[in-house]
């Protein structure tokens, strides 16, 4: 391997994952904050949002995220990871403030798919983005690392939620505001030290401007990547390449796996209180489970992606699935209050990175020329997932049965998750790639 022969500080290193983090963060922000300002929005006698109509609202973000998450995931390895980062955030945002604009539940519903579709392009760019510039050994603790933002997001935005709708007697139009805020110093930022990929560049014959970024960030190109960029061969299509012979199993067993992920961390998300309720705990402590499964994810993206790197994504996707289905079986168990306690951050620990360890796999499973489309469409899907869980906990909880049924329920989407991915293990020994889940020729960067 060549060094580079340029010096390369931390600081300029350390561009990349934080502005990726920080639009990550405004994907926790939209998790949280239509379910903080929507009792305001219900009393608020100049929009006439109805419970049916808020429901709908939510529907109509989760169906704008899907969709920008497929199309943008395939134009991010078109156009580059830097444009479509910044033209999501903006898009996002320009959307989310016009949300405080809104006069009626239908008007508000457009602007939050809106806003949704430049969402659901951040997560794929990122992903990739931060996949592309972490050493290749560390590819999944890179990707786990990133989607602590989430979570800090939503939890920041729950507390601000807290302070700004009761200190203004339910101002929801402000939370909007605020949400679309972070844009003004997040694109300048972004134009300024966020670079586009150099693997990408490579694979769209520039050498030259990848040679240079990868001096100026400390990423080191591969010999086969230089190559390989002398004689640049792009797919005739991403997507149908998602189908050739080497994904033609693995990418419909990614998007079940994405399914079942995204349905468990929307259905716990919404409806965990409510079950907790329906098994004889108080309010207070049914939303402070709530908390305390968010801080267990929290805990566990932070060593899961340790673990993913030294065994491979797929395995400790598996491993991440089955834990969940364990402890959510677990959970419909009677046990003294501290033990319930425990056993929900266990959970928390365990159910959000099986959905993070699925990104990690796609990742690292596939070329730069693929990555963002790959990743798109399995969140796409997996938005699916999304929009289900909560169908799925409202249903039980409607028929008198969230508990101890509700957490069968999701313990039987944990072990489908366990199948897809033992079956995505099975694909790739039949391939000859069981003891590589990694891409078999990436155009790949790993750090100097």
């Amino acid at each position: 391997m060549n060094r580079t022969s340029t010096p390369v500080t931390t600081r300029t290193r350390a561009w990349v994952p934080l502005l990726c983090w920080l639009a990550i963060v405004l994907d926790g922000f939209d998790a949280v904050v239509l379910g903080a300002v929507l009792p305001s929005l219900i009393d608020d006698p100049n929009i006439a949002v109805t419970a049916a109509s808020g429901t709908w609202i939510a529907s109509a973000g989760l169906f704008g995220m899907m969709l920008g998450a497929m199309a943008m995931g395939t134009f991010t390895d078109r156009f580059g990871r830097r444009n479509l980062m910044m033209g999501s955030v903006l898009i996002f945002s320009l959307f989310t403030a016009a949300c405080a604009m809104a006069t009626d539940p239908t008007t508000l519903g457009i602007l939050r798919f809106l806003a949704g579709v430049g969402l659901g392009g951040c997560l794929p760019t990122a992903i990739a983005t931060v996949t592309e510039f972490s050493d290749r050994r560390r590819g999944a603790h890179a990707v786990t690392l990133l989607m602590t933002g989430y979570h800090v997001g939503a939890v920041l935005t729950a507390l601000l939620g807290i302070g700004i709708l009761t200190a203004t007697g339910g101002n929801w139009q402000l939370m909007f505001v605020i949400g679309a805020l972070p844009a003004a110093i997040l694109l300048p930022l972004m134009w300024k030290f966020m670079p586009e990929s150099p693997a990408l560049l490579l694979d769209q014959g520039k050498p030259e401007q990848a040679r240079r970024i990868a001096d100026e960030y400390g990423v080191e190109l591969s010999e086969q990547a230089r190559h390989n960029a002398s004689e640049p061969q792009r797919p005739q299509g991403a997507v149908r390449a998602l189908f050739a012979p080497q994904y033609r199993w693995t990418t419909p067993l990614v998007w079940v796996a994405a399914f079942m992920g995204l349905l468990l961390v929307y259905g716990l998300n919404t409806w965990l209180p409510q079950i907790m309720r329906a098994a004889d705990f108080d309010l207070g402590n049914a939303l402070a489970l709530l908390m305390v499964l968010n801080l267990g994810a929290v805990a566990g993206l932070l060593f899961a992606g340790r673990i993913a790197d030294a065994i491979t994504p797929r395995k400790a996707a598996c491993l991440w699935f089955f834990g969940s289905a364990i402890m959510l079986g677990a959970l419909a168990i009677k046990l003294p209050l501290i033990g319930t306690y425990v056993l929900v951050f266990i959970t928390g620990v365990f159910v959000f990175s099986a959905q993070n360890l699925v990104n990690a796999f796609v990742a690292t499973h596939h070329p730069a020329s693929l990555r963002g489309t790959a990743l798109g469409l399995a969140l796409g899907v997996g938005r699916l997932g999304a929009i289900s869980g909560p169908i799925i906990g409202g249903t039980l909880v409607a028929a008198g049965i969230a508990y101890p049924w509700g957490f069968y329920a999701f313990a039987g989407v944990g072990l489908l998750g366990t199948v897809a991915m033992v079956l995505i293990g099975a694909v790739l020994k039949a391939q000859g790639r069981s003891n590589r889940d990694r891409a078999p020729v990436d155009e790949a960067l790993t750090n100097a």
